[in-house]
């Protein structure tokens, strides 16, 4: 590959990446008010509909018919997914959790 083929790759690699972190926050959100809702049914339903449809939507615009496009958005999605799971270790706990002791 060359290097002109490389950074037109960038766009779909940045473009996963910032699918994969509105997927991802879009969880913990849905984890965190869901939970403390009177009707999580409705946050976890509605919500895993709408962040799915966001990244296919976002997959199939990004790399249109470029298997080349496809893999390095979802490249950069996963990167999202590596950067959520250590983000979240370092959270604070939700307010309906119970503290370890």
């Amino acid at each position: 590959m060359t290097s002109e083929m490389l950074m037109g790759l960038l766009p779909d690699l940045l473009g996963g990446l910032l699918l994969g972190s509105l997927f991802f926050g879009g969880l913990w959100l849905t984890v965190r008010r869901g939970l403390a809702s009177p009707r999580p049914w409705l946050w976890f339903g509605l919500s895993s509909l709408l962040r799915t449809m966001l990244v296919l939507a976002g997959f199939w615009w990004l790399a249109g018919n470029d298997w080349r496009g496809f893999l390095a958005a979802l490249l950069g999605f996963t990167a999202a997914k590596v950067l959520a799971a250590v983000l979240s270790r370092k959270s604070p706990p939700y307010e309906g959790q119970a503290k370890e002791g």
